[in-house]
C-alpha cells in the first residue's frame, strides 16, 4: 500500500481550505470551530511528514472539539493503519461513514481498507459506488483500488477494467501503471509490460515488484543485458525484498 506527499494526501482523500487563528474577542462557536479546523490541518499535515504522534495528537484534539468531524475520523482512521492497528482504523472509518454516507474519500479509503482486510464485497461495493460517482474529481484514484480489490477476488478481466479507466482518467497515476505493467506481462505481453513500465518511470521511482516484472519481461524477449541489469538494480536497491529473493533463485539470468 504508500509515497511522496502528494500520493499521500490523495489516499487520505482530504481537501481543506486554510483557516486564520481568531482574535480573543471572537465568539466562543468561532474559536471552536477554528480550533478544530486548525487541529484537522496540523494533524493531516503532520500525517503526511509521517510525524504519527504528531498526527495523532492534533487529530484527537480535533475530535475533541467536534466528535461529529468526518474528515478528522477519516484522518486518523488512516494513521491507525500507519500505526498497524486495524481495529481502531475500522472503527474510525465506520464512525465516518455513519457521519457522512456519501463522503467520497471516505467510501475510498474505508472502501480499499476493507478489501486489504479480506472484507472484498464489502469494499467492492464502496469503491464502485466512490468510482461511478461523476462528483467524484479522482475517480481514478477509486478505480484503481477496484482494480485491486477484483484482483484479490479472482476478476483479472474486471480488474483490468478498471485500470484502463482509471489511466483513461489520469494516465500518469503511477499505481495504475504499475499493476497494468503486471498484467501485460502475466497475459505474455512483455512489449507492453515495457511500455507501462516506461510510463510509471516517468513520474515515479522503482520498487521491487516493478524490477522484477521488468527483469522477467527482458528475460522472456531475450535481452539478457538488460534483464541482468534490472537484476542487479534489485539486488542493489532492495537486498531484503522478497523479490530479491526470487530472482537470486533464478539461475539463467
Amino acid at each position: 500500500m504508500p509515497r511522496d506527499l502528494a500520493k499521500l494526501i490523495n489516499r487520505v482523500a482530504l481537501v481543506l481550505l486554510v483557516t486564520a487563528l481568531v482574535a480573543c474577542g471572537s465568539a466562543s462557536s468561532t474559536k471552536s470551530n477554528n480550533s478544530e479546523d486548525v487541529h484537522l490541518q496540523l494533524g493531516v499535515r503532520y500525517l503526511s511528514m509521517n510525524k504519527l504522534e504528531l498526527a495523532k495528537e492534533n487529530l484527537l484534539l480535533a475530535l475533541k472539539n467536534n466528535s461529529d468531524n468526518t474528515q478528522a475520523h477519516n484522518a486518523l482512521a488512516f494513521l491507525y493503519e500507519k500505526l498497524n492497528q486495524p481495529d481502531k482504523a475500522k472503527e474510525h472509518y465506520e464512525t465516518a461513514l455513519d457521519l457522512t454516507p456519501d463522503d467520497l474519500g471516505v467510501q475510498n479509503n474505508f472502501g480499499r481498507f476493507l478489501c486489504e482486510h479480506g472484507e472484498l464485497e464489502e469494499g467492492m461495493e464502496l469503491l464502485s459506488r466512490a468510482s461511478s460517482n461523476p462528483l467524484n474529481d479522482r475517480q481514478w484514484l477509486a478505480l484503481t483500488n477496484a482494480g485491486r480489490c477484483g484482483l484479490s477476488m479472482g476478476q483479472k478481466q474486471q480488474a483490468e477494467n478498471y485500470f484502463r479507466q482509471a489511466l483513461q482518467l489520469n494516465s500518469t497515476y503511477a499505481a495504475a501503471l504499475s499493476e497494468m505493467q503486471k498484467i501485460a506481462y502475466e497475459k505474455g505481453d512483455y512489449w507492453a509490460a515495457k511500455g507501462f513500465l516506461q510510463r510509471y518511470l516517468g513520474v515515479a521511482t522503482h520498487t521491487p515488484e516493478t524490477l522484477w516484472f521488468a527483469a522477467q519481461a527482458e528475460r522472456a524477449l531475450g535481452n539478457k543485458e538488460l534483464a541482468r541489469e534490472y537484476k542487479n538494480l534489485l539486488l542493489e536497491k532492495f537486498p531484503l525484498s522478497n523479490e530479491a529473493k526470487k530472482i537470486v533463485a533464478v539461475k539463467d539470468f
